[in-house]
């Protein structure tokens, strides 16, 4: 039965990347035999400017029916005088709060012809794999009470709410488990237990979980620690899980690690396992437009895509053989060169779809 998967171009950089990756997923369904549907919707900025909000209804919609969800990016500064929960970014919100999307997965991979590129030496980084597994959709992000009131005093005060429960923390505690037991069994779990409750009744339900995976070594890290132990010796880790804002942060300063945000995808799971999937670099209004961005963070996107909610190890695999080829062979869009030498985003394009045409 065909799977049916939504792709959502959004701002900025969002529709060349998506692109690029919209033509990875109709060469595999046509020359290779991959059984999907591909519909397109408006999302963030570009759906604000058509309808007047960042998520329609009918995206909405078509993203319930969906099996599998592919993001661009969105945002951009021409938004940022728009009321706040019709900015671009609520989208992104929205879409994991609806769907509730709370597993994200951020792979910190060090591909071996990039090693060079990132700011560590070479002997800290190579072999560099990492999944950081970040709670979605709870924690400061989503806590209530906030906003901002006026005091006595006439000072005005901001205020947001960290708050989480345990069902919320098992089930991202359950999620990264079962990850680490398909990786090298190892899990660290990052929070602030020294100075925040809500980090302690975290590590308590981690430890009560872990009691039920004694194949994994669980440890535990204070966020603070854990920033600095990325950056001192970062394939100490195997899978870090955290909360919402600290594995925001902790993924960002673990995708530069391997040269490039412009590289690394991620993917948000349900329950079941459907999921939506982005490169986590954002819309970068900054190059948008001037066909030099990188397309490979989207492209492995829909790698991840195929593998956790469409079951397609297979496809999933070739993709990301072909870009590790095409790395390998020399080929450089202007964020991951060290050399001045570099090509477009189609034309990285391309070289994805030409080394799937020779394992097709």
């Amino acid at each position: 039965m065909s799977k049916e998967i939504l792709v959502l171009p959004g701002d900025g950089i969002g529709p060349e990347i998506i692109e690029q990756a919209v033509r990875v997923l109709e060469h595999l369904r046509e020359k290779a035999g991959l059984d999907v549907t591909i519909s397109q919707a408006l999302v963030g900025g570009a759906a604000y400017d058509e309808t007047g909000h960042p998520l329609p209804d009918t995206t909405l919609a078509q993203a319930r029916q969906a099996d599998a969800i592919l993001l661009g990016a969105v945002g951009g500064p021409e938004y940022e005088s728009v009321e706040r929960e019709l900015r671009p970014e609520r989208a992104l919100l929205g879409l994991r709060s609806e769907l509730q999307l709370f597993s994200n997965l951020r792979p910190a991979l060090m591909y071996p012809a990039l090693t060079d590129s990132s700011s560590l030496k070479a002997e800290v980084v190579s072999g560099l794999d990492i999944m950081i597994v970040r709670e979605l959709t709870g924690g400061i992000y989503f806590g209530t009470p906030r906003g901002i009131r006026t005091l006595d005093n006439g000072q005005r005060e901001g205020f947001n709410t960290l708050v989480y429960n345990e069902a919320e923390i098992e089930r991202i505690a359950r999620s990264a488990f079962d990850i680490a037991m398909k990786r090298d069994k190892r899990l660290c779990s990052v929070d602030k237990a020294n100075v925040l409750e809500v980090s302690e009744l975290w590590r308590e339900v981690v430890n009560r979980v872990g009691k039920q995976y004694p194949q994994v070594e669980l440890s535990h890290m204070y966020v603070d620690n854990a920033a600095m132990q990325l950056v001192r010796e970062p394939k100490q880790f195997d899978v870090i899980v955290t909360q919402n804002m600290f594995g925001d942060i902790l993924s960002d300063e673990a995708a530069m690690l391997t040269g490039s945000i412009g590289m690394l995808p991620s993917a948000s799971l349900d329950a079941q396992g459907k999921g939506m999937y982005e490169p986590i670099h954002g819309s970068a209004p900054d190059i948008a437009g001037q066909g030099v961005a990188n397309p490979l963070a989207t492209i492995l996107s829909v790698a991840m895509l195929l593998r956790y909610s469409l079951d397609e190890a297979g496809f999933a695999n070739r993709i990301e053989q072909a870009v590790e080829t095409v790395l390998d062979g020399g080929l450089r869009t202007p964020d991951i060169s060290d050399n001045g030498e570099t090509i477009g985003t189609n034309a990285m394009g391309d070289a994805v779809i030409e080394r799937l045409l020779l394992t097709s």
